[in-house]
């Protein structure tokens, strides 16, 4: 093989892992966009943001998708364990936020209520 076709194997290549990148981000946007949904069901529902069991199952679920892609389960279980970190932060601060909400709109209601019985309007 000489440097021509080697340059132009490892273009081909390089232009797979960019594809292959690009899949990886619109892929994980998809996924935080799903669980922003489960995040904000479980806000409203108040339930807490982290189910331990369900991780553990993920996380073994994934260690054998990964042995069967023959892909390093520790590798595997590392980077969903970061991901799982950040699904709990974000679930976190949707439920922290619902919270305020929550608390915001009781206080408005209990001002507009209060107002009424006064006579005056609120906005």
């Amino acid at each position: 093989m000489n440097d021509a076709d080697v340059k132009n194997l490892l273009a081909q290549y390089r232009a797979s892992i960019d594809n292959i990148d690009a899949a990886l981000v619109h892929m994980l946007a998809e996924r935080f966009r799903c669980t922003k949904a489960v995040g904000v069901l479980k806000a409203t529902h108040g339930l807490p943001p982290a189910d331990p069991a369900r991780e553990q199952n993920q996380i073994a679920r994934l260690r054998r998708l990964a042995n069967e892609a023959q892909l390093d389960p520790d590798f595997a279980e590392k980077f969903l364990n970061f991901i799982i970190r950040e699904v709990i932060r974000h679930h976190e601060a949707i439920a922290a936020s619902s919270s305020s909400e929550t608390v915001n709109a009781a206080s408005s209601g209990a001002e507009n209520s209060a107002a009424s019985s006064n006579g005056r309007q609120t906005s």
